[in-house]
């Protein structure tokens, strides 16, 4: 049995895979494989371990159904159709809660930058206008007892919700599916609708896994209904917000800020306008870009592969209804 690696991988999986003697190739060029030769060489092997974004629909299901199953390289999962996994019984397998904390370190680190405008007064000193002290310039604002709203509060937004709460004071809401005791418990977390997480929060961060039901969720209208000093965080996907409504949200003083470390298309183009923006500050998804969390990420996508060969279960199925 052979599996599939579409991009380079930290060596904590790779030792991993060779310790239990499993044959794989890494795709051995740094260009992106089209989707006739991604598709092809899947076809010429038993499992997939996914790196990167390619789209896995039913048109991929169909042509590559001799795969055994497939681990990402991810905890979202937005780009598997898993139906069509599940009609041929092919378990799909992510890479849970090792980059919790470097996600959430993001997220914390961009509300803190949108606050104190720190991207656009670094730009200030490489252009040359540091200029003299000005009382009335550039100023940011403090969070302390202010209120984090956490859209999806699960591992990541639990990470998040607990730093603002222990470096702040923050009051923390949230809006979820389904009540986090463990949240309201711990961190006196409070569960409201959307129309009040929108209303009340002074910084609202998104962690949610990424559903088309969401596609654009934050807009023009939403915005609207934000407080002006509000803060706007995206570190999940960059398709729960549309960009050019963000955009004029930002220019237009409805609301404070915003902090993305995910875009929508990715890469971001260099000649973006919310790149200019004083009042924007923007990663390039490095949410995960951590030694810590990429070998977790290694280890927990080698063991999904290792499991399938040793005709066991994956450790961390999305799909687990496949072994049904």
């Amino acid at each position: 049995m052979k599996v599939f690696i579409t991009k380079d991988i930290p060596e904590a999986g790779i030792l991993l895979l060779q310790k239990k003697g499993i044959d794989f190739t890494i795709n051995p060029t740094e260009n992106v494989l089209s989707r006739e030769e991604f598709i092809k060489i899947c076809q010429e092997h038993d499992a997939l371990l996914n790196v990167g974004t390619n789209n896995l629909d039913e048109d991929f299901f169909k042509q590559c159904s001799n795969l055994k199953g497939i681990a990402l390289f991810s905890v979202g999962f937005d780009s598997v159709h898993i139906p069509s996994a599940n009609s041929r019984k092919i378990p799909v397998g992510n890479t849970p809660d090792v980059l919790s904390r470097a996600t959430s370190d993001v997220a914390f680190l961009l509300m803190q930058s949108v606050a104190r405008k720190s991207f656009y007064n670094h730009k200030r000193i490489m252009n040359g206008e540091w200029g003299s002290f000005d009382a009335l310039a550039n100023l940011g604002q403090e969070l302390y007892g202010k209120t984090l709203g956490i859209f999806g509060l699960g591992r990541i937004g639990f990470e998040m919700a607990q730093k603002c709460k222990a470096a702040f004071g923050m009051n923390i809401i949230y809006h979820n599916r389904s009540h986090n005791q463990d949240a309201e418990k711990e961190l006196d977390a409070k569960f409201v609708d959307f129309e009040t997480l929108l209303s009340e929060s002074d910084v609202l961060s998104i962690h949610s896994n990424y559903a088309e039901e969401n596609n654009k969720l934050f807009n023009k209208s939403t915005f609207a209904k934000m407080k002006p000093n509000a803060i706007f965080i995206n570190t999940a996907r960059g398709k729960f917000h549309n960009e050019d409504d963000l955009f004029y949200a930002l220019t237009n003083d409805i609301i404070w800020g915003a902090g993305l470390d995910v875009t929508n298309p990715e890469p971001m183009k260099q000649d973006n306008p919310l790149l200019a923006l004083s009042n924007c500050c923007i990663l390039p998804h490095i949410g995960s870009a951590t030694y810590e969390a990429r070998n977790g990420m290694a280890v927990c996508a080698a063991q999904n592969i290792t499991a399938l060969f040793e005709d066991k279960k994956m450790p961390f199925c999305v799909n687990e209804e496949v072994y049904s």
